[in-house]
């Protein structure tokens, strides 16, 4: 590792916002560890950084994160900005969603990144300094209908995210969560392809609740012009590393700020009527 900012990780690195995230990274001066599970893909990004150091991880299998963790434990140089960037989704109504998928979202979105954490931060409390980085969603403060379980675990990361942020105030260590909307990357594809064809699978009951919500959520996308790249989060990401005082939240991506605008000016049943016209669920009776 060459003399530089410090050492960063970024997981969930081969592609979209954290691969963008670890470029940014390396162009500023950080040693920046990528880990992700797509190892040729990490090898190419690294193979343009010397400062970039590829590792495999599977955030999904305990045992390798368990393993990942004791590697960041012994390194001679410890990791003082942590960007846990990795997660995924998988959509359906809850009645839909195998228990066992439900438990993967989790493993990756959730504890994967409290084990990453909980192995960084010993180092960056003996240095009194550090940045930690969560990767979470607009989701993380209301929920989409068929998107229930990969908003339960964006919900349970603002909680983390919150109680982390004063547990180490104390130490220096700044917590910082990122919000994104959508955004153009390869996560809405990987979505569509774990929830497989759901129309096929599921209850006539529930068709017409997937057809009914999908048509009025893709209305949203009328003007889908406005939808950024992985960019756009990646440049906020950087912000929330580079500033000496950092905001505790970022948001950003197509129809973040609004959304979110809307949950917090109205209750909760003003927001379930907003969601039931928006989504078309809340006049539809099966």
């Amino acid at each position: 590792m060459g003399e530089g900012r410090g050492l960063a990780l970024v997981t969930g690195a081969s592609s979209g916002m954290g691969r963008e995230t670890a470029k940014r990274l390396a162009h500023s001066g950080f040693d920046v560890i990528v880990a992700a599970r797509r190892m040729e893909r990490l090898e190419e990004l690294a193979s343009q950084y010397k400062s970039m150091v590829p590792r495999r991880v599977d955030l999904s299998i305990p045992g390798e994160v368990t393993a990942f963790c004791e590697y960041l434990s012994k390194l001679s140089e410890p990791v003082s900005v942590l960007i846990n960037n990795a997660g995924y989704s998988v959509r359906g109504g809850l009645e839909d969603v195998p228990p066992e998928e439900a438990r993967r979202v989790f493993e990756v979105n959730l504890f994967s990144l409290i084990r990453i954490t909980q192995a960084c931060l010993p180092a960056m409390r003996r240095q009194r300094k550090g940045r930690i980085v969560n990767m979470s969603s607009m989701a993380g403060k209301f929920a989409f209908p068929m998107s229930g379980v990969y908003a339960a675990t964006k919900h349970a990361l603002e909680a983390v995210t919150d109680a982390l942020r004063l547990e180490v105030a104390p130490f220096g260590i700044k917590v910082v969560a990122i919000r994104p909307g959508f955004v153009a990357t390869e996560f809405n594809d990987v979505a569509n392809r774990l929830s497989g064809d759901l129309m096929a699978k599921t209850s006539p009951d529930y068709k017409l609740l997937y057809q009914t919500a999908g048509a009025g959520v893709g209305k949203l996308f009328v003007n889908a012009a406005a939808v950024p790249g992985p960019e756009a989060i990646a440049d906020l990401i950087l912000e929330a590393v580079l500033s000496e005082n950092p905001r505790m939240v970022y948001s950003g991506g197509f129809l973040s700020q609004e959304m979110q605008d809307k949950r917090f000016q109205l209750d909760d049943e003003g927001f379930y009527r907003f969601m039931g016209e928006l989504t078309g669920l809340g006049a539809l009776r099966v």
